[in-house]
């Protein structure tokens, strides 16, 4: 008895998976558990075990291949399961994507029934809906959202009569087209934008390509996805940290003894949460195709963290419910395992705003991208002494400061610059001020 492993669903939104090692050979023999593969996904890399007891007779990929869900990966002999493994949503949606036979519809005389029992079936927006392709095309063409559709057909299929039903009972609202009509303009664009062939550079000189993908791969679709649906808009100032810096020499020893780092970061991460409390619409995420903006009444803050594996922001979770050491033991601990590349995948998502600090490796002045879905991400700069004008007793004088520059980018589609400039102030007087940091700590 033979069967075939495919690429499980490996969590929220992740649809395919780069091979980083396969650890048997054909012919082999392995029990349930032992370990088959490694991938790695947009998010983290996962090791897969064993889903049977067997040996394994053919092997469908190989290193550095990219798979996607549902893709046949090593194929066993001798074993009691089958693709146990794979969920059956698996199945489901790679035939719908694949444009295989549409799924018989049922009698009508169960429909009613079946409709009634998939009537509070929620699709999370963030994965295809399982749907023939002729489906697909008629909720295109009368502007249905198909993740709003309640299925009927088997397996949770979306049938052509659920879309239309749908639309009849005034499902298919203009918000849906609001979506529709970016989507088309922004296919539009994409095929107006002259894309010129690369040229041999080899003729120039001796280069080497290297394969784009795994976390820079995924890396560049997010920042192109943020890039093209956000209108991004920045606004920057500059931060006395003289007092802060202090007040970090004096307890950083502490911090390390229990574990930590006390670096400008911690500090960034509660006056960010404080701002975030003062307004929430830069705690936020936009929802177009339902014209409403979700406000976030968590604040789980996501830190950019440079690897050598490529960029990837752990999030701290509950901030505002964490003390200056709590948060200073476990962002050292994020960060370690980030650059380890041992960050869990529930490490790596549900992030509510960003925090990118550039001034560890020397930036100073720049822009960041926000990280969709999110609304904003600060951008803390390299501090230095610099000569600033400083007024005391009505007397104005010339003195050494250690000012650090930052950036708020946001989307200007939720935000206006009056709100960000005072979400920055809110920032600016925490950071300047260790006691007004404490005092306004949430």
């Amino acid at each position: 008895m033979t069967s075939s492993f495919r690429l499980p669903d490996l969590g929220e939104g992740v649809h395919e998976a780069e091979i980083l090692a396969v650890a048997v050979t054909e012919g082999q023999k392995v029990a349930e558990g032992d370990l088959i593969l490694e991938v790695e996904t947009d998010k983290a890399a996962v090791e897969i075990p064993s889903p049977t007891t067997g040996t394994v007779t053919e092997i469908h990929v190989t290193q550095g291949e990219i798979a996607k869900v549902g893709d046949i990966l090593i194929t066993f002999d001798g074993s009691a399961a089958t693709d146990e493994a794979e969920p059956a949503k698996i199945s489901v949606e790679q035939e719908a994507v694949q444009g295989a036979e549409p799924a018989r519809e049922p009698a009508a005389d169960t429909r009613a029934e079946a409709r009634e029992r998939q009537a509070t079936v929620q699709h999370p927006p963030d994965r295809p809906v399982p749907a023939a392709p002729s489906t697909r095309r008629l909720a295109r063409e009368l502007g249905v959202d198909l993740h709003q559709v309640s299925p009927t057909g088997p397996n949770g299929i979306v049938t052509a009569e659920d879309v239309r039903n749908f639309a009849q009972s005034g499902g298919s609202v203009n918000l849906d087209q609001n979506k529709m009509v970016l989507q088309t303009a922004s296919e539009h664009c994409a095929s107006f934008l002259p894309v010129e062939p690369l040229p041999d550079f080899s003729q120039f000189g001796e280069v080497e390509r290297q394969p784009f993908r795994s976390i820079r791969r995924a890396t560049a679709i997010r920042m192109s996805a943020s890039w093209s649906q956000i209108p991004h808009v920045n606004c920057q100032d500059i931060v006395d940290i003289t007092r802060l810096e202090e007040f970090r020499q004096r307890h950083k020893d502490i911090i390390r003894a229990n574990g930590g780092r006390l670096t400008m970061t911690v500090f960034a991460l509660k006056a960010v949460a404080t701002a975030l409390k003062a307004y929430p619409h830069f705690n936020a995420s936009l929802d177009l195709p339902k014209q409403e903006i979700i406000i976030k009444k968590y604040f789980h803050i996501g830190v950019a963290v440079d690897t050598e594996h490529g960029l990837m922001v752990p999030v701290i979770r509950d901030v505002d419910r964490k003390s200056i050491k709590e948060l200073s033991v476990e962002l050292h601990e994020a960060i370690n395992r980030a650059r380890e590349r041992k960050s869990g995948r529930e490490e790596l998502i549900g992030g509510s705003f960003t925090i990118t600090n550039a001034g560890a490796i020397g930036g100073s002045h720049f822009s960041a991208i926000i990280n969709y879905p999110e609304i904003a991400i600060l951008g803390l700069g390299q501090s230095r002494m610099q000569p600033a004008v400083i007024t005391e007793g009505g007397k104005m004088q010339i003195v050494p400061r250690l000012q650090m520059p930052i950036v708020l980018c946001f989307d200007h589609r939720v935000a206006d610059g009056a709100d960000a400039i005072r979400f920055m102030q809110v920032i600016i007087k925490a950071l300047e001020d260790p006691d007004e940091l404490l005092i306004s700590m949430i």
